[in-house]
């Protein structure tokens, strides 16, 4: 073994031991990142190409990391930071409580509590495709589904586990981690990616785990018994009572229904998500102005929009760069091109990769309660790795992918987790007791769709 794939096993074990002890995820690979570089100018090899440097080796990391930014913002950066805006607005404006409200009003006629449990996560889970947020749209869940859950007299622990997993691995365009994919895929369309790949593994993974949660949570309130019923803290079940009118809950689904209609039969319109997003935006800013008036008012509300982008900069994109930083320290050190030289002639590679990735970012995502941080630090190595192996890079990127988003759940660290816990007044680990299982049911079944789709 060299010295360059010494060191860089080094580092990436560093990084993944601070992963997991929860330092910042993005200062921990660019660190990595520019520790990788400066190691390969030691060693005598380039980091950037000729002609793109800076005039000395040891600030070409910088400059890299400002070519990453460069290229984030020309791809699915600014798609990223739209869509934050957009939900920020929608949450303000009450768009999203009034569309959790009308898909809650059905289920409160169950009065059978366990039929109710599959029904909530599959619920909930459509509810993702306009709070994408895991942590903001449990709270949202717990004020107004377990009023009508506690009716229904399904036990706490219960309808903590069912929420807790809700916002996971739905097939939607807007998914910051779709957009992402997508581009990094090679996808014109992220429609495309969304309805050929992910919802063929995705959807029938959704009614397991549906079906499992049914099962489990059943097991677990008779082993449990009166135990699975705890007091709930109510201050944390407000809601907002001054709702705009019902209409209002299309507004979050607008870019949707606009990105699928033209993904699907009017290709010939090159128009994106970006587009579509400020759109949606202007339309629900104008029907606020009209209902409320006060354009001064209004025109400062609508700022949150821009918050919200820079949300979505702060806490995605440059996630994204820090990612990128580090594959470019790894892609400089030659640690890229020895991988793929390795796995080149091997016998069923996708399939060994598939469990190496998938496993790697089950493992960190348990340690760290972070999902999509795991799935942005691997996901640029993926095109470059599959095509030397030979390999469809859908089949090792789509599993690590869906499995970033089911594992959070089960670690007692996540924020998700951690709030839902809060509220029904017991430790994370009992939460996790209730989600584990129908999210490892999820996992398996995510592997063995995943090997039938593209191994057969």
């Amino acid at each position: 073994m060299d010295v360059a794939l010494l060191i860089s096993l080094a580092v990436l074990v560093v990084a993944g031991y601070a992963i997991a002890k929860n330092y910042d995820t993005k200062l921990v690979l660019f660190s990595s990142g520019i520790v990788l570089m400066l190691a390969a100018a030691t060693l005598g090899l380039p980091i950037l190409s000729a002609g793109t440097g800076t005039g000395t080796v040891w600030l070409d990391p910088l400059k890299q990391i400002e070519l990453d930014f460069i290229k984030q913002f020309s791809r699915a950066g600014i798609i990223i930071m739209v869509l934050f805006g957009f939900s920020a607005y929608m949450s303000h404006i009450g768009a999203n409580d009034v569309a959790v409200k009308i898909m809650s009003k059905p289920i409160a006629k169950i009065r059978s509590p366990y039929i109710l449990v599959p029904i909530v996560f599959w619920i909930g889970s459509l509810l993702s495709l306009i709070i994408p947020s895991a942590a903001s749209l449990a709270v949202i869940l717990m004020a107004t589904l377990y009023p009508i859950l506690r009716v229904a007299n399904m036990s706490s622990l219960s309808a903590a586990g069912v929420i807790a997993t809700t916002a996971t691995i739905v097939p939607t365009p807007l998914g910051g981690d779709n957009v992402v994919a997508a581009k990094i895929l090679g996808f014109e369309h992220v429609v495309d990616y969304v309805t050929l790949h992910h919802a063929v593994i995705s959807l029938p993974v959704l009614a397991i785990i549906g079906i499992a949660h049914y099962f489990w949570q059943k097991y677990m309130d008779k082993r449990q018994g009166a135990a699975a019923f705890t007091d709930v803290d109510e201050s944390k079940l407000a809601t907002n009572s001054q709702l705009p009118p019902a209409y209002y809950a299309l507004f979050p689904l607008i870019p949707l229904l606009l990105i699928v209609v033209f993904g699907l039969f009017f290709r010939q319109i090159k128009i994106g998500l970006v587009e579509i997003t400020l759109f949606s935006f202007a339309l629900a800013f104008i029907v606020e102005l009209i209902r409320k008036g006060d354009l001064r008012e209004q025109m400062k509300n609508s700022s949150l929009f821009f918050t919200g982008m820079g949300q979505g900069f702060s806490q995605v994109v440059v996630l994204i760069v820090a990612a990128s930083t580090l594959v470019a320290g790894l892609t400089a050190i030659g640690a890229i091109g020895t991988v793929a030289s390795l796995v080149k002639e091997v016998n069923n590679a996708g399939i060994g990769l598939m469990f190496i990735f998938s496993g790697l970012t089950a493992l960190i995502t348990l340690i760290s309660g972070s999902g999509n941080a795991v799935f942005y630090s691997f996901i640029e190595l993926i095109p470059s790795i599959a095509t030397q192996a030979h390999v469809d890079p859908v089949m090792i990127a789509l599993p690590m992918q869906l499995t970033s988003n089911l594992i959070r759940a089960m670690s007692p660290v996540s924020a998700v987790v951690i709030i839902v816990a809060s509220v029904v007044k017991v430790s994370p680990i009992e939460v996790v007791k209730r989600t584990s299982v129908p999210l490892l049911a999820g996992f398996v079944a995510t592997l063995i769709f995943t090997l039938i789709r593209y191994s057969f």
